[in-house]
């Protein structure tokens, strides 16, 4: 699973990077931790507006719910069973990439998982990447409209199976050649594991990094 991200990144990196307007990052202030139970506002695309970045709630909240509190079960979205979750089947084709420049995961160093050890992954170089995510609009009983996300997750590689050692689950981080195709509504199995990106894992508390072709 995720919970935690990171983008510190300028507004003119990300312009450049996904080559958008620089007046879409309006307001947008670069973080060191995104904690997902916060239901932040982060920068997204959507294939609805693949040319702008919006910024929507982390935390999908259906159409069909009645209030927002079933976002804190939408965080994250298992790839392997999209068609079966009431919350995820009918917004498959609602396809948004979810900017970033990390991740944040613990590996635990004993069974009650007391003793962790905290991680950061990234690309090479500390490159902005894209997320895959999922998106709903919901329209509550005065008329507003509230835009929200999921991450979409998947089996962990041999790296990210070393790190997140209970559940070995992690987001999938799209290629650049694959973000358009995304967006553009590629069938979403095809992004199961075994694909992945190469990710570089940082021990934050023994400062080493490793990095893995997987």
């Amino acid at each position: 699973m995720c919970y935690q991200t990171r983008l510190l990144k300028k507004k003119e990196e990300i312009q450049k990077r996904f080559s958008i307007p620089k007046d879409d990052l309006e307001g947008f202030n670069p973080s060191a931790i995104i904690k997902a139970f916060d239901y932040p506002k982060t920068p997204v695309i959507t294939n609805e507006k693949p040319n702008s970045i919006q910024h929507f709630n982390w935390g999908l909240v259906p159409s069909w719910s009645t209030d927002t509190s079933h976002r804190h079960y939408t965080l994250n979205a298992r790839i392997e069973t999209l068609h079966e979750k009431k919350s995820f089947k009918d917004v498959i084709q609602n396809r948004c990439l979810i900017i970033a420049d990390g991740f944040y995961e613990w590996k635990w160093l004993n069974k009650s998982g007391s003793k962790k050890e905290k991680h950061l992954l990234t690309i090479q170089n500390e490159e902005l990447f894209a997320f895959a995510g999922l998106y709903s609009t919901w329209i509550d009983i005065e008329g507003n409209h509230f835009n929200s996300y999921t991450m979409i997750t998947t089996e962990a590689n041999e790296l990210m199976s070393e790190i997140h050692n209970t559940k070995k689950r992690m987001p999938i981080i799209l290629n650049p050649s694959d973000e358009e195709k995304w967006l553009d509504g590629e069938e979403y199995q095809k992004f199961e594991f075994p694909y992945s990106q190469e990710l570089v894992a940082t021990n934050l508390d023994l400062d080493q990094t490793q990095l893995s072709m997987f």
